[in-house]
């Protein structure tokens, strides 16, 4: 049973969600304070957190940060604050999604689904996929597999044979291993900042400050070097990624 930690001061809100999550099978434990918060979830260890980020204590990026001190637990931000710097803030503490009230109870299902789904995905395996590449981020290994071959032999068209439609590529059949393609030290790291959020937008803060560190936040020009190289070694075609894609002004986006 998914346990989750839902942290709002507001009674009503509290009583809606507890009952309508208990309903549809999951465990609920609930909070009204950013020390409530701290305190219950280092004790219960839920598996979702769903948070308000206007409590009475402290503000609710202040308690991402705190939970981002030791864990890695999906933090779901429900708020009235529909500001794109508020979002902004949360999402670079380390929120895994935003959702501003008033919200459907469907649509918060669904976004608790879609984050349970992703940290079960990442944690059940290291091994990625990017077109042919494979990315193993427990090894620090990425290959290429061999380009499939299309099969050539038959009858000429112009022989009194119209010419043959065009057909899927067959996989490559030699068995011979991948290409390996090297990374640097940062370009693992950037990449695994990306692989570890699949199909979530990452903001520029994010990248810069895991990757290079706190002092270099403002150093946009970076992420543009290092992306493209990504690119060059990793999409199938640079020119138009498929996997590793850009949120102008915003972040950058990983894509399964």
């Amino acid at each position: 049973m998914t346990k989750v930690l839902i942290v709002d001061d507001e009674p009503q809100i509290l009583r809606a969600m507890r009952i309508n999550l208990r309903a549809r099978g999951y465990e609920v434990v609930v909070a009204d304070t950013g020390a409530g918060a701290l305190t219950a979830a280092a004790a219960t260890r839920p598996d979702i957190v769903i948070l308000d980020l206007g409590l009475p204590d402290l503000d609710g990026v202040e308690v991402i940060q705190g939970l981002r001190g030791w864990t890695r637990v999906p933090i779901v931000v429900l708020s009235g604050r529909a500001e794109s710097r508020d979002k902004v803030g949360a999402l670079d503490a380390g929120a895994d999604d935003y959702i501003t009230k008033p919200f459907g109870i469907d649509e918060l299902l669904a976004r608790l689904r879609a984050v349970a789904r992703r940290t079960g995905e990442q944690a059940a395996s290291p091994v990625v996929r990017l077109g042919r590449v494979t990315v193993d981020l427990a090894a620090h290994r990425a290959t290429r597999a061999p380009a499939p071959l299309t099969d050539t032999a038959g009858p000429a068209a112009g022989d009194g044979y119209p010419a043959p439609p065009d057909q899927p590529a067959e996989p490559d059949q030699s068995g011979e291993p991948g290409e390996e393609i090297h990374l640097t030290k940062t370009e693992w790291g950037l990449l695994r900042v990306l692989l570890s959020h699949p199909g979530k937008l990452v903001s520029q803060r994010q990248l810069l400050t895991e990757v290079w560190g706190a002092n270099y936040e403002t150093e946009t020009h970076y992420l543009r070097t290092y992306l493209n190289r990504l690119r060059q070694k990793l999409e199938d075609d640079p020119s138009r990624p498929r996997h590793l894609l850009t949120e102008p002004g915003m972040g950058y986006r990983f894509q399964p």
